[in-house]
């Protein structure tokens, strides 16, 4: 295994257990074995080795590209409601420890937008999926793309905070929970509202 390969495994590593916040290059760096300056040859800060860690070593939702037209949307949505939550139950630990101290919190938004992530990203996925579906005509334009992405990503964050609280480092019953979620939105989506 190359020295990016163990920086990044011992990373993810010591993210999750001491978080964004607490977790130092140098324990890292002795983590994987290496020298700090060999990780600095790599990676250019923490912020840079935190988002190649959500990015390399977390799981992964799938392009909404290669869901288009594929299975039903239902099946589409569980199976993207069921990643976030994995992604989600893995990348909080790592990332929680910011909020506590405003600084922080204003450093990481800061560099977490140059590096190109940020919160934002997994709803962006969901509503691309969706709003890729509305063009194949597999779903109805009147759907607020936005709105739903938003209510299914943050049913996955929720769960996997809750997850995260009680200590578990997965959620067993995700394809289920993702089920339930799902069902429920869809049941909106296809019953007529009047919201005014």
């Amino acid at each position: 295994m190359n020295a990016r390969e163990r920086i990044l495994d011992a990373a993810a590593q010591v993210l999750r257990e001491r978080g964004l916040a607490a977790a130092t290059t140098r324990e890292i760096a002795r983590a994987a074995d290496c020298s700090e300056g060999l990780l600095y040859k790599h990676f250019a800060d923490k912020q840079e080795i935190f988002m190649a860690v959500l990015g390399e070593r977390m799981p992964r939702l799938a392009s909404p590209a290669s869901l288009v037209g594929t299975s039903s949307v239902v099946a589409n949505l569980e199976t993207l409601v069921a990643q976030l939550m994995d992604f989600y139950v893995q990348s909080f630990p790592m990332a929680a420890s910011i909020f506590g101290t405003p600084s922080l919190r204003d450093a990481h938004r800061s560099d977490v937008a140059r590096h190109g992530g940020g919160p934002d990203r997994p709803a962006a996925l969901v509503m691309a999926y969706l709003d890729a579906e509305v063009g194949a005509g597999r779903l109805s334009k009147s759907v607020d793309t936005e709105a739903v992405s938003r209510v299914l990503t943050g049913a996955a964050l929720f769960e996997a905070f809750q997850a995260t609280y009680r200590g578990e480092e997965a959620i067993t019953d995700a394809d289920a929970i993702a089920h339930r979620i799902v069902g429920a939105v869809w049941a909106g989506l296809s019953e007529p509202h009047d919201l005014d």
